[in-house]
């Protein structure tokens, strides 16, 4: 009998999710405009702290419109993480500007802090223009180490914008991540801590910033009785009916986070002992959520590969993925310039993500194990 398929990261849809959007759509509220949007607005400020939020289409669209508000255009220069998602990067494009790209640090994954302050001072020493702006990736549910970077971009007026798409629930020395750029960009997708099926959010500490992204993400409508516009806006307000699916799973984030964690301290208590393989580490300075439960494979030390891992899994109808591929690695950013490489090269060349998900219970997750150790004998 073939086995069922076990996915990455799949969402959890409960009886309450569905009801709840049952009802916002019997309700009539099905515009991205209703109470249910704004409830999950303000639920979502009151969890992370931050006190302005705006619902969107998809977190991508967060961090294009905090570009756009920066003021970045075209002929700036943004630096990014390179070990992301290409729609962390993708947005500076739309604003017609060049990414630079900086690797990781080995305590978190995410951009070395020391990488970014030694390519500015650099940059000054050669009499070089200043990035316009940074985005940060929090990656796989850990903080990036905030407070350096966050200093290295004030003292240089570089304006920061913290892409949180994979971070709802983390924390940075005990405050809820976002708290260090103008605004966080949060995603909800199908694969995300909680979902909307897709969807994304602004926060923000700035009450005129988000009165901006409010205004720019409904085609930047003027005040006036008919269709004025006189400037360029976007369609990427959220609906209210995913906006209720969204609401109900934020109200158990923490079992949610709770169950990913434990997934990963199964791995790590069954897999960290053999020798090559080790875990994504948890940065002392934050509480990861594990959003994807991360391992490297050393094949000297272990005598089998990543790919090797990949390749078992999928023989057996599970769903695993390498680490994301370093950005400046991909073809569509040949030209790009970085800062680095060698961390997130060798995370890449050697990182898998195990499936993280609600459905997966202890015996599944024995069943991935065993798998996985298939590898070792």
């Amino acid at each position: 009998m073939q086995k069922s398929k076990i996915f990455l990261s799949l969402a959890e849809v409960t009886a309450q999710d569905e009801a709840a959007v049952v009802a916002a759509l019997r309700s009539g509220w099905v515009a991205p405009a209703g109470p249910q949007l704004e409830a999950f607005e303000k639920a979502m400020a009151e969890r992370t702290g931050l006190p302005h939020a705006v619902g969107l289409t998809c977190g991508t669209a967060a961090i294009h419109l905090g570009l756009r508000m920066a003021g970045v255009e075209r002929g700036d220069e943004v630096f990014v993480s390179t070990l992301t998602f290409i729609a962390s990067v993708n947005p500076v494009l739309y604003q017609g500007a060049a990414p630079v790209f900086v690797d990781s640090d080995e305590a978190s994954w995410n951009m070395d802090p020391a990488l970014l302050a030694e390519a500015i001072a650099d940059r000054k020493r050669k009499g070089r223009k200043m990035p316009k702006a940074a985005i940060i990736t929090h990656l796989y549910g850990q903080a990036a180490d905030m407070d350096p970077i966050a200093q290295v971009c004030r003292e240089n007026g570089i304006i920061l914008i913290e892409d949180t798409a994979e971070a709802l629930g983390a924390t940075y020395k005990g405050r809820h991540v976002g708290h260090h750029g103008v605004v966080a960009a949060f995603s909800f997708n199908g694969n995300k801590i909680i979902t909307t099926s897709g969807g994304g959010m602004l926060l923000t500490a700035d009450e005129n910033l988000a009165r901006q992204a409010r205004f720019l993400s409904t085609q930047a409508r003027d005040p006036a009785p008919h269709y004025q516009h006189s400037q360029m806006g976007y369609n990427y307000r959220l609906s209210n009916i995913l906006s209720a699916l969204g609401l109900s799973q934020l109200g158990r984030l923490d079992n949610i986070v709770a169950h990913r964690r434990a997934v990963f301290e199964r791995y790590q208590t069954a897999l960290g002992g053999i020798p090559g393989v080790c875990f994504m580490p948890e940065a002392p300075f934050g509480r990861a959520t594990r959003w994807l439960s991360c391992l490297t494979v050393d094949p000297a030390q272990a005598g089998f590969s990543g790919g090797d891992v990949l390749k078992a899994l999928a023989d057996n109808a599970v769903e695993a993925r390498p680490v994301w591929k370093p950005l400046h690695l991909q073809p569509l950013f040949a030209q790009a310039e970085r800062v680095g490489g060698v961390v997130s090269e060798r995370l890449f060349g050697q990182g898998v993500c195990l499936p993280s998900g609600g459905g997966i219970t202890p015996d599944i997750q024995s069943r991935i194990i065993d798998i996985i150790r298939t590898c070792v004998r």
